[in-house]
């Protein structure tokens, strides 16, 4: 059996992965998925968050390793997620069996602008500055992460219950932001099999950055056509199905 590990993103927590761990599961197997929230985020909301990439990683192995979970593992990451799934990979090699990055920017090979794109600007801005309700910011979220969704209104009902139960404290969300935007991801390849999605109608995050550091890396890559920033919440079979065909490929490669 192998042991999938899913890293969401800024301020996210195990539950917005929704039913995609079921179809994840089903599409690829013999699988064991755990999804640790980062600290700060979720069931460990009453920690302080880190304040580097690398810290994360190190606390997202702390926390498996107390689970009695050991590696090898896969990763499976989107956004901040994938950056500490980079820092783990680069750091600790011989721990990782593959990672999968979705829709992610690194420094040094991303402008700012790509990382996040300016017509999202506004909204956040608005939300930082002004605050909101818990619906407030879910709706925002939303529109600024689903492309293929036409159950708007009940993800949001369930995204703001959650934010309600387990707030992130505005501390915690801008040391998230500061690590993520100080990160800078080494010049080399990790040395371990690795697969980037992305999806083509990111308002988040430009998808060249997916595309960019795919071709840098020279690591599997595959664009969904229609999907936003939260692929697995868009199109989790095609996500899903996407992995397992990697899967295939480098189990023929021996890797």
């Amino acid at each position: 059996m192998s042991t999938w590990i899913f890293l969401r993103g800024l301020t996210r927590e195990s539950r917005h992965w929704g039913d995609f761990p079921a179809v994840f599961r089903a599409a690829v197997g013999d699988a064991e998925v755990a999804a640790p929230d980062l600290p700060g985020n979720g069931q460990r909301n009453d920690l302080p968050s880190p304040a580097s990439v690398e810290a994360m990683a190190e606390s997202c192995r702390a926390d498996l390793l107390a689970r009695g979970m050991r590696p090898p593992y896969y990763l499976l990451a989107m956004s901040l997620g994938a950056m500490v799934a980079v820092a783990w990979a680069h750091r600790h090699p011989q721990e990782l069996r593959g990672a999968v990055l979705i829709n992610t920017s690194l420094r040094p090979f991303d402008r700012l602008h790509e990382r996040l794109r300016p017509a999202s600007y506004p909204a956040l801005l608005k939300l930082a500055v002004l605050g909101g309700s818990a619906d407030a910011w879910e709706r925002s979220i939303f529109r600024l992460t689903s492309r293929c969704r036409d159950d708007a209104a009940e993800i949001v009902a369930h995204w703001s219950a959650w934010r309600r139960e387990r707030p992130v404290s505005r501390a915690n969300a801008l040391r998230q932001l500061v690590a993520a935007m100080r990160y800078r991801a080494p010049a080399q390849k990790p040395a371990v099999p690795l697969l980037v999605l992305a999806g083509a109608r990111d308002a988040l995050v430009d998808p060249r950055c997916s595309q960019r550091l795919a071709q840098r890396w020279q690591a599997a890559f595959a664009m969904h056509p229609a999907a936003g920033h939260d692929l697995p919440l868009d199109d989790g079979a095609w996500v899903a199905g996407e992995v397992r065909h990697w899967l295939q490929l480098i189990a023929g490669k021996g890797d």
